[in-house]
């Protein structure tokens, strides 16, 4: 039994990272629990954020990583630890974000320090989640002269 909670942990966190990046809103909300507790922390947005509820992380979330920014975020290393109804677990990732519309590109990578729930439907959802940076880089696509986004799944004139 623990071990098939571990593996169904292991998508709960994927499918986390997938939605976001996709943008599936009602998708990666429901990788969540109703009362969340979710600290993140970047330097590019000069100030720790930290939210109570899965509405307020979806709201931010969807509200400032829509179609004009680019995500992609890899996870793996997992330690995951379950006692009956409830597990933690620990992740390394990393992060790429690019805003194309000021040329920026911000890379990063730290570990995530998780809590699970399995909620009376009988999901895993993520109870409590933070994350530690080791780095975070941050690069002027204005100086990177050949860089050029000829993919990108959110403008319709560079999809392939």
């Amino acid at each position: 039994m623990e071990l098939a909670a571990i593996e169904e942990i292991k998508r709960l966190k994927h499918r986390y990272f997938r939605t976001l990046d996709l943008k599936l809103w009602d998708e990666y909300a429901d990788c969540l629990t109703e009362d969340v507790s979710a600290r993140y922390g970047t330097q590019a947005m000069k100030e720790p954020l930290h939210f109570d509820s899965r509405a307020a992380v979806v709201d931010y979330m969807a509200g400032n990583l829509g179609p004009g920014i680019v995500t992609i975020h890899i996870a793996n290393h997992p330690e995951i630890d379950v006692a009956g109804d409830t597990a933690t677990g620990s992740w390394a990732f990393e992060d790429t974000v690019i805003v194309p519309d000021f040329k920026v590109q911000i890379r990063g990578g730290g570990y995530y320090v998780d809590s699970y729930r399995r909620d009376p439907d009988g999901v895993w959802r993520i109870a409590a989640t933070r994350y530690e940076r080791i780095y975070e880089a941050m690069t002027s696509l204005d100086d990177t002269p050949s860089f050029k986004l000829i993919a990108n799944r959110w403008d319709p004139s560079l999809k392939g």
